[in-house]
């Protein structure tokens, strides 16, 4: 086995890991940067691929000089090697605790992707947040995406998901969705909200003082009003879609009116004929690697860290989304901070393999960051030590006290409703395996019916099937599993099955063998 040695791996090249992967080459510490998609950018900056770009790309993207600046320095500097369509499968831990990182460089529907295994003295997590959809009747139809597949279409591709759409379920970020379709060309019939003005309110007024360095997002948020207003879509709130219908698709939904607890009240039910429906209700950080790499989770299932991005693992760093869902301003920050720190952990022995380090200019980051005190530069994101010595944010936990799920979203389920559309496991599934095994065990539960078991391994129902067992059987013995799922990606069993070295590549200079 060949390993590819690095001062700093990255991994994940959205706003956080392309911040990092600059602060760590400011810091003179050579990098490599992983996604497993096929360029750089993230969700956030997901854009048009080289080979058609557009002209005025900007349109659909705020920030997109600083992502253009980032993606220009970064790929000037041959200090820092950048690797797309890099799937990470497997973080593992050896002995003296520190991480090998195993890759898969490929098409993901291709065959014969290339095996690496990386070891670095710094690796920096910003693998993002996936979102979360709450199951409705009709879910499973041709027609329902998730708000962020629609918003990948329409940036990536300029595709509209349908003619007449309709964007719904809870947060801001069913804001820009809404403009990236009306400005693909689709019909947006309105933006629905579960959550009332009175909740949303007493959420985002409540000390002031603390958004004030915020100003961009409110700048964003003004940018969406004005155009929901040119475009005449309507905003509502306290309501949401609880079923969908049609034959072979989407034909229309039906909406109700929701109490503060998100229960429909009965008699404000009123179908919409549309030919898609855009959904989410919030963000899951994506935590398998940091599981796998023994990081320590919070309650909320975020990744713990201290004031320069440190997990609770030697020599391991998380910035953006895992650690809180922010926003990529946030995620900017602390992804600068996590490379800063993650550059000065090089021993001597690895200072042969640094190489000189550019300059970080133009591109409107600043952080600041070393052993002890506080970083510098993020005025906006994270507050001061906690307790613990953890790093709590306002913002976050705004938009969990103005956007957060609300219980009653279970009484729109029939017993007929899919919950894992993988495995089709319907809610009726579910509650009667609790009832015949008596059974309190996530775990059993889900053997039993196999829900959660299927290709996404959880991703899409998990939080949700261990919500309803946690109704259905009174409390379960083994709760928050489903924010501990190790798997990362699908490997294919003749991958795992290979025996061939990892194929060193030109762009490593740094190889060492294995014992």
């Amino acid at each position: 086995m060949k390993y590819m040695t690095r001062d700093v791996l990255v991994v994940g090249a959205g706003p956080a890991g392309l911040a990092a992967a600059l602060a760590a080459r400011r810091g003179g510490a050579s990098v490599t940067l992983l996604d497993a998609a096929d360029d750089v950018g993230g969700q956030y900056w997901r854009h048009l691929p080289p080979q058609r770009p557009a002209g005025r790309e900007a349109k659909l993207h705020h920030g997109w000089r600083r992502f253009a600046a980032l993606r220009r320095r970064l790929d000037a500097d041959p200090g820092c090697e950048v690797l797309v369509n890099a799937q990470v499968w497997l973080v593992e831990r050896r002995d003296d605790g520190a991480p090998d990182v195993h890759v898969l460089v490929g098409a993901a529907d291709g065959g014969g992707r290339r095996q690496l295994t990386f070891r670095a003295w710094a690796l920096v997590l910003a693998t993002g947040a996936s979102e979360r959809t709450l199951p409705f009747p009709g879910w499973e139809l041709p027609g329902v995406f998730t708000a962020g597949a629609a918003q990948a279409l329409a940036k990536a591709e300029r595709i509209a998901v349908g003619g007449d759409v309709l964007v719904a379920g809870a947060g801001p970020f069913l804001l820009p969705v809404a403009t990236s379709l009306v400005r693909t060309g689709a019909r947006v019939r309105g933006v629905l909200e579960a959550n009332g003005w009175g909740r949303l309110g007493r959420a985002w007024t409540a000390k002031p003082a603390e958004l004030a360095a915020s100003w961009r997002k409110g700048a964003e948020l003004a940018g969406y009003v004005k155009d929901l207003a040119r475009y005449r879509v309507p905003y509502r709130t306290a309501t949401a879609v609880i079923a969908a219908h049609g034959t072979d698709r989407v034909e229309a939904v039906t909406v109700a009116r929701l109490d503060p607890q998100w229960a429909p009240i009965s008699g404000t039910e009123k179908q919409i004929e549309v030919d898609a429906v855009c959904v989410s209700h919030g963000f899951i950080p994506r935590t398998e690697l940091a599981v796998a790499a023994g990081c320590r989770l919070r309650s909320d299932g975020t990744v713990a860290i201290d004031a320069n991005g440190r997990t609770s693992v030697d020599g391991v760093f998380a910035a953006g989304e895992i650690t809180g869902i922010g926003g990529a301003g946030l995620a900017l920050t602390e992804g600068a901070i996590a490379g800063t720190a993650a550059a000065g952990r090089p021993a001597e022995g690895a200072a042969s393999a640094r190489t000189a380090a550019p300059a970080i200019t133009g591109v409107g980051i600043t952080a600041s960051a070393g052993n002890t005190g506080a970083p510098q530069g993020r005025g906006n994101g994270r507050e001061g030590p906690a307790p613990t010595g953890e790093q709590t944010s306002p913002f976050p936990r705004r938009l969990e006290n103005a956007h957060g799920i609300r219980p009653g979203w279970t009484s729109w389920l029939t017993p007929d409703t899919v919950v894992c559309r993988c495995e089709e496991v319907t809610l009726g599934d579910l509650t009667r395996a609790a009832r015949e095994t008596e059974s309190r065990g996530l775990r059993s539960l889900k053997l039993s019916t196999r829900a959660g078991l299927g290709v996404c391994q959880g991703r899409v129902c998990g939080r949700t099937v261990e919500e309803l067992l946690t109704q259905a059987t009174g409390g379960l013995l083994d709760p928050g599993r489903t924010q501990t799922r190790p798997i990362a990606a699908l490997v294919r069993l003749g991958e795992l099955a290979a025996q061939h070295e990892a194929t060193p590549h030109e762009a490593t200079p740094h190889e060492e063998g294995s014992p």
